[in-house]
């Protein structure tokens, strides 16, 4: 089924409305929208006649980002629709607005808006929305949910309430992102996705979390190797955890519970450091490119926008004192 296209101004957004077939065919058109956008499932409605719907997807690096507004609905993954998907991924979903319930592994869970739930599309699982839909579904690969959760696979709803921990800002991100979903450009995708990852290991498996002092300690160790490694471009999450002997996991926390994600402290430390070198005297004879290449920046114009984002001011105009 085609998609509409989606605004010229986000061309990886794609868009289904059910808008462009007659009324009597807007359900089997929704079905055949949803199967393609997310994998095989069923779907009734007791709004048939008069259903209508809308589903925005957002392809962010191995994440999707996907805004379902729709008429009040049931969804049903079934053992045959597992049989014929390809992938198996991991969906976390939350309603922006209204009540709705999840099955899945004989468990039921009841969630109010700003609740979410990862489910796993490897087992058999039921979405009841009496009131509609307007919720975020995000699509996560199986390896990438491995990579966060200690127990990916355990069986049932794994809820994140709204107003438990880390719960409240996992629930933040998702109602933002069922109202706009485009709204996810607005950070780097390894951003996204190491914020996403960490909220999701923070909420979901929160048990014996270590002390503040001794995470405050770990983030100040972990700040101080990244400060040491700023001008070697590639510099991964993977890599500082190993040398710091901890998971990463466990990296992504720290920086979390300090209000900062690895990706964007590296780049602020990366920045900083291009301003100080910038204003030196003695490199004054020393290309802008070069500085940028100096802090970890390997593409000069890269370096150019970040430090004008950040800096409100060009290399060549924070050298000059502007």
């Amino acid at each position: 089924m085609p998609a509409v296209p989606a605004s010229a101004t986000a061309p990886p957004l794609r868009q289904w409305t059910t808008d462009v077939v007659a009324p009597a065919a807007r359900l089997d058109y929704w079905v055949g929208a949803i199967c393609e956008a997310f994998l095989e499932m069923e779907c009734s409605s007791r709004e048939a006649p008069t259903f209508d719907g809308v589903l925005h997807s957002l392809p962010v690096e191995t994440l999707s980002v996907n805004q379902v507004r729709a008429s009040t609905q049931d969804v049903y993954r079934t053992p045959s629709g597992i049989a014929r998907s390809r992938q198996l991924p991991f969906y976390l979903i939350g309603q922006a607005e209204s009540a709705w319930h999840v099955r899945q592994d004989g468990q039921v869970a009841y969630l109010r808006p700003g609740d979410v739930v990862l489910v796993d599309s490897a087992r058999p699982y039921e979405l009841h929305f009496p009131d509609g839909v307007n919720c975020v579904s995000l699509q996560l690969p199986r390896v990438w949910v491995g990579q966060w959760l200690a127990q990916a696979e355990a069986h049932g709803p794994r809820v994140a309430w709204r107003d438990q921990g880390w719960g409240q800002s996992l629930g933040a991100l998702a109602v933002q992102l069922a109202r706009d979903p485009a709204s996810a450009q607005a950070l780097s995708p390894s951003l996204l996705s190491n914020h996403l990852g960490a909220l999701l290991s923070a909420a979901l498996e929160p048990s014996q979390p270590p002390t503040p002092s001794a995470v405050r300690s770990l983030h100040v160790r972990l700040c101080a190797l990244l400060r040491a490694r700023i001008d070697q471009p590639g510099v991964s999450a993977e890599a500082l955890a190993k040398e710091a002997g901890v998971s990463v996991r466990t990296l992504h926390r720290a920086f979390a519970a300090q209000g900062h994600t690895f990706a964007g402290t590296l780049r602020q430390m990366r920045l900083e450091r291009a301003g100080e070198l910038l204003r030196r005297p003695q490199l004054a004879h020393v290309a802008v490119a070069e500085i940028g290449r100096r802090c970890g920046f390997a593409d000069a114009s890269h370096f150019a926008r970040a430090f004008q984002r950040a800096m409100g001011a060009s290399p060549a105009q924070w050298r000059r004192g502007g």
